[in-house]
């Protein structure tokens, strides 16, 4: 196989970049049906719609009193787990926190004068609910990217979904994570049931007040249609990157970035590359082709290279960003001979990796920056899960009766003039009896 180079200007459309940006789009009809069943069901029903659909989609025989992972199980595979995993496990825990640490905002109040005090107020969501997937790969690295920020918060209830394995429980490092991370409640639970036993709480489990976390289509929908019933992350759909470059950039490493997104394995990944010149797309598309068949995940790979893989040649770099903005990716990589003159003309990317020393996995396991990030062209609007995910921002208003006095007359003026007197009353009452 090898991905297409097509030349790019400022204003174009080509039917490649459109598929790419289309990604994002909803699910289907066929996925969103699906999803309401699952979600009636277990609110309706609980425990035994749990039970039903995991015997149905994992294909094991749960008891609801086997839903919940003991403590116990989680400390032995972390004891049990293989020392140098242990040790990169344990040092991403702590670069995770370290930069969370610096994202915890501050609660705040300002003099208004006239007494009057004015703020906000930043306190934790009483239960968060965090999801891990288990499908292709067991992902223990989101167990920390959930967990950590979560704690960061100080969230009093955290309770974490992962589905079991074929032998009962899930992906012996996920659990290791768990206990690590210090999860109160892990539940063997994955899928559309998971997010709904976590939305509406069933007899065993109780409900939460903000979901987060990665997901296939069905966990995403899932969290789509239960917005509002709890707060949610973020929609995210499959796994992307684009790579801008210029002449000074290795296309053997290139390759090596764009596989890495291509070999999550949904095969509607975007591995994209923007380059200045047609003969640096040209090396970088003969090092994906050799590259892609060293891969254990290379079927997976070329699916997702075939639809998505692309490598666009623009005339100069702010072309480049432009495009990128464009196409709005979940990660943007900025092998060029000076990066940091591109990161302001970036404006929409989940997370930016400035360098050529910095790949895309450097974020996804170990920097201490979160890998929950916006796809599909959400980082136009959306950001990463980070502590603010789970934190209410609450305004604090004390007004006094002088400043009252000075400012009941544009009150009642505002309020009048969009016909709600009552609004008006309750201001105009106090300042009658003053």
């Amino acid at each position: 196989m090898r991905i297409p180079c097509i030349p790019y200007r400022t204003g174009d459309s080509p039917e490649r970049l459109a598929a790419i940006c289309a990604r994002g789009d909803s699910a289907s009809a066929a996925i969103r049906a699906s999803v309401s069943t699952v979600l009636e069901a277990v609110r309706t029903w609980g425990d035994a719609a749990v039970v039903e659909y995991t015997e149905q989609f994992d294909h094991v025989r749960l008891s609801p009193e086997e839903f919940r992972v003991p403590m116990g199980v989680c400390e032995q595979a972390l004891e049990e787990l293989e020392p140098t995993l242990a040790e990169a496990l344990c040092a991403a825990h702590e670069n995770i926190r370290r930069f969370h640490e610096h994202h915890r905002p501050a609660s705040w109040t300002v003099d208004d004068g006239d007494g009057v005090v004015l703020g906000k107020r930043y306190a934790p969501v009483a239960a968060a609910g965090l999801y891990v997937p288990g499908g292709t790969a067991p992902l223990f690295s989101s167990v920390l990217m959930s967990v950590v920020p979560a704690k960061v918060a100080r969230v009093p209830r955290i309770a974490l979904c992962t589905p079991p394995s074929s032998a009962g429980l899930p992906a012996p490092a996920t659990l290791a994570a768990c206990a690590l991370a210090g999860v109160d409640e892990v539940y063997r639970i994955g899928g559309i049931q998971a997010i709904a036993a976590m939305a509406y709480g069933t007899g065993t489990i109780a409900p939460v007040d903000v979901i987060a976390g990665p997901g296939n289509a069905f966990v995403q929908e899932a969290k789509r249609q239960l917005a509002g019933t709890v707060g949610i992350d973020m929609v995210a759909g499959p796994s992307e990157i684009v790579v801008i470059a210029d002449e000074t950039a290795n296309p053997a490493w290139i390759a090596a970035d764009l596989l890495s997104q291509a070999e999550h394995g949904s095969g509607a990944e975007a591995s994209v590359a923007i380059v200045t010149s047609e003969g640096l797309g040209e090396r970088i598309a003969t090092e994906v082709d050799t590259q892609v068949r060293l891969l254990p995940r290379s079927a997976m790979a070329e699916k997702a290279l075939n639809a998505y893989g692309t490598i666009f040649v623009v005339p100069d770099l702010q072309t480049a960003c432009e495009l990128a903005n464009r196409i709005a990716p979940e990660h943007v990589e900025l092998h060029t001979a000076d990066p940091w003159a591109l990161v302001d003309s970036i404006r929409c990317a989940g997370a930016i990796f400035i360098g050529e020393n910095s790949p895309e996995p450097v974020g996804d396991y170990y920097a201490g920056t979160n890998h929950i990030l916006p796809t599909g062209r959400a980082a136009r609007f959306a950001s990463s899960v980070g502590v603010d995910t789970f934190l209410r921002a609450t305004s604090l208003v004390a007004y006094t009766g002088q400043r009252l006095a000075k400012t009941a007359a544009h009150i009642v003026t505002l309020a009048e003039g969009e016909g709600l007197s009552a609004h008006a009353r309750a201001a105009a009452i106090r300042v009658k009896h003053t």
